[in-house]
């Protein structure tokens, strides 16, 4: 024995390994029980083991639909017992899903008691509730007693339970599955079994059939709370040909009309797997924040029918308008997920697409009508060669029983004289006497043809696929017409709709209109009064701060802020904090970090221009709407490299460009010389030997040029000395230009 490996007593040994290896080894095993044993379905019969085995030990118990319940209790307990070891609560929380109108579309358990409702409220314990399986439950077992599927022995060896259920119902599709595994999920929503019938007689009729025609059949899923499915058609058909995407389900609504020319929303459904009381709680907080602006008012009318009653603030609001709203901030409207990675035949887990999943169940179903049409046919065979002894038996009537009563070992003699089978020799000797009537003889030739006709048509049927694909479809036409949309159960719930047309949303129009003061000052602070406040009112800060800008604008109003990184970001007056306090830091606003500055802040209007620049000299022309930011995280249009940052944005209100540099030089141009950009480092608008640009302006050259040196304005009409072309170096300005190189001081 090698030196690495230790001997123990009992004979075993123990190899030393490393602990990276012993983990991968076991993590690997965990990994794979999770996932083929407990997280992802079966692409035959849509189930995991939970559920098979919970419908399986609920049919050994006989709980047919025509039969009486038995206690959940019961259920479990023999479940646990018998074929899964695993707890209660897990057992029997799948047994509640199961049972749940809400949850499964087509229920596969039958309830009796508190199962829980759609307020999201838990089933009562199991010792008070009750069960049996429903009629769709019944058509998933169907001819497991025939040899259908294979068997395998349970955990403890003591009992044996099936692989897959022969499945005479599109169990994955219809009621759908949810999971997650070790490095995989899935996610497959219910539909219409009808539809999905559909689906599968044309994949019959037509085994090259595509994705598109299969859509013909089944359009989206049916969800068993109903809704409406907005997803583009697109979006639908890339998720079926794939097995990957989703769907956006909306809330039902109506506009309800009240006196007085008064009007309220009300939601009769809402969306897949959404807890009503949750939702209305949601909504309620909303409202509390204010994020709601056009509701008054949310109520809970339900019985056991949804009914939630929403209130509009002013009935001169659209209600399409209110319900976008809520669509986009609440789960009224909510995406469900489709990813069909399931366990196909040889339990290996693959995403599948609509037809390979439908395919799949074909081909299951086809396995399943082979081996019972041949279980049957055996038992055909076994009951014929009995009924022939007893035909042999009632010719030679007097013979045998002359056999039976004189021979010490009648069975050889009845096999010798006859040349009957071990079996029929033994089916003779077990006959009753009543069993040698006249009547009797006739029943058996009966049953003897009638026995032969049916298994010449099994071995018909056996011998040609052509007529098995013909009896399957016959079985799928019988399960389409048995829960199809004649019935309450199988009547599609969920209207397809097209992709909503986006409803503009204009936000201010949520705000109440007011006159504001903005007050920003040097250190980033910034706040707002109420009331257009004159510029000349003095305004206190914190110790070390002063005024930076100060503007006149309404709570209706979006400001934009331009900062030294080269960033533009977009405030909104009414959210501005208000009083006579210090405000709040703008940096908690937006995302400005501590070495950027504020550039500017003024009222953002639509249409207009501005010339942005940086201290380089570097600059161009954008449009206000190239200015806007949707997130706090601002939008990028001056690209610059520190040191190098933003130096300007001032209105275009002009023809010409004034632009003067540390150096205390000059220049003059024409607009047109500057592009128009959305986003860049711009052109050189101004040359440096040393230092930068220390500001500029746009002007009307017909106006003459203008600056302010303390309280007085001073202007220079003439202005060839400074004109020249973009990029030039300038010349120093005129007499009394101010020392700061400013053209606003």
């Amino acid at each position: 024995m090698p030196d690495d490996i230790a001997t123990l007593p009992e004979g075993g040994a123990v190899k030393p390994t490393t602990l990276s290896a012993a983990l991968s080894e076991r993590y690997l095993a965990y990994a794979m029980s999770t996932i083929t044993a407990r997280s992802l379905p079966d692409v035959r019969d849509g189930l995991k083991p939970v559920h098979r085995r919970l419908l399986w030990a609920m049919h050994q118990l006989k709980l047919d639909p025509a039969a009486g319940f038995k206690k959940c209790a019961r259920i479990v307990g023999d479940v646990m017992g018998k074929y899964h070891p695993h707890g209660d609560a897990a057992i029997y929380d799948a047994m509640v899903r199961l049972a749940q109108e809400f949850a499964a579309r087509y229920p596969l358990v039958e309830g009796q008691g508190n199962f829980g409702n759609i307020d999201g409220d838990n089933a009562a314990a199991m010792r008070y509730t009750e069960a049996r399986l429903t009629e769709i439950a019944q058509v998933m077992l169907q001819g497991i007693e025939e040899n259908a599927v294979d068997f395998r022995a349970t955990y403890d060896g003591e009992e044996r339970e099936p692989i897959v259920l022969p499945a005479a119902f599109p169990n994955l599709l219809a009621n759908g599955a949810n999971g997650i595994a070790v490095g995989m999920a899935t996610s497959i929503p219910p539909h219409n079994a009808s539809e999905l019938c559909a689906a599968a007689l044309e994949l019959i009729r037509n085994p090259a059939a595509e994705v598109d025609d299969l859509l013909r059949h089944v359009p989206g899923p049916d969800f068993p709370t109903g809704g409406v499915l907005v997803e583009s058609a697109e979006a639908v058909r890339e998720a079926y040909a794939t097995g990957r995407g989703g769907f956006r389900i909306r809330a039902r609504w109506e506009k309800e009309a009240l006196k007085n020319g008064t009007w309220q929303v009300v939601v009769t459904e809402i969306p897949y797997q959404i807890a009503k009381s949750r939702l209305i709680e949601q909504i309620a907080a909303l409202m509390e924040e204010k994020k709601l602006p056009l509701l008054a008012d949310v109520r809970d009318e339900s019985t056991d029918v949804v009914r939630i009653v929403l209130e509009p603030k002013s009935r001169t609001v659209e209600p399409a308008v209110l319900m976008e709203t809520l669509f986009r901030a609440t789960p009224l409207e909510s995406r469900v997920s489709l990813n069909m990675n399931v366990l196909d035949a040889e339990r290996t887990p693959q995403v599948m697409g609509l037809k390979a999943v439908l395919r799949a169940w074909l081909d299951h179903r086809h396995e399943v009508l082979v081996r019972r049409s041949q279980h049957r046919l055996d038992a055909i065979a076994r009951r014929l060669e009995i009924l022939d002894g007893y035909l042999i038996a009632y010719l030679n009537l007097d013979e045998v029983i002359r056999i039976i009563r004189e021979e010490d070992h009648p069975k050889p003699a009845l096999m010798q004289t006859f040349g009957l089978t071990d079996v029929q020799a033994e089916a003779i000797l077990n006959m009753r006497l009543r069993s040698l009537r006249k009547l009797e003889e006739m029943e058996i030739r009966k049953e003897h043809k009638k026995l032969s006709t049916e298994q010449k048509s099994l071995q018909a049927l056996l011998g040609s696929e052509k007529l098995r694909w013909k009896k399957l479809a016959e079985q799928i036409e019988e399960t389409r017409q048995k829960f199809g949309e004649e019935t309450a159960l199988g009547r599609r719930r969920t209207t397809i709709d097209a992709a909503p047309v986006a409803v503009v949303i204009d936000e201010r129009a949520f705000v109440e209109r007011e006159p504001i003061t903005v007050i920003l000052s040097e250190k980033g602070w910034i706040r707002a009064l109420k009331g257009h406040v004159p510029m000349e009112t003095e305004h206190k800060f914190k110790e070390g701060d002063r005024l930076r800008v100060a503007l006149h604008a309404e709570t209706t109003d979006r400001l934009c802020l331009f900062a030294t990184n080269g960033k533009s970001y977009t405030l909104k007056a009414d959210v501005l904090p208000r009083g006579r306090g210090d405000g709040q830091p703008v940096r908690l606003m937006v995302d400005l970090t501590n070495e950027d500055e504020v550039v500017d802040l003024f009222v953002w209007q639509e249409g207009r221009k501005y010339l942005v620049a940086a201290r380089d000299g570097r600059g161009f022309v954008v449009k206000s709407d190239d200015l806007l930011a949707e997130k706090r995280t601002g939008k990028q249009v001056l690209t610059v490299d520190p040191p190098n940052e933003a130096a300007a944005c001032v209105p275009v209100e002009g023809d010409t460009v004034a632009i003067v540099g540390e150096n205390r030089k000059l220049l003059v141009f024409p607009l047109e010389q500057v592009p128009e950009m959305v986003r860049g480092r711009g052109v050189a608008l101004q040359g440096y030997r040393d230092g930068g640009m220390a500001d500029l302006k746009v002007f009307a050259a017909s106006a003459g040029l203008t600056w302010r040196i303390g309280e007085r304005v001073r202007m220079e009409s003439d202005l060839t000395t400074w004109r020249g072309n973009r990029a030039g170096a300038g010349k120093q300005p005129p007499n009394g230009f101010p020392r700061s190189n400013r053209f606003g001081e």
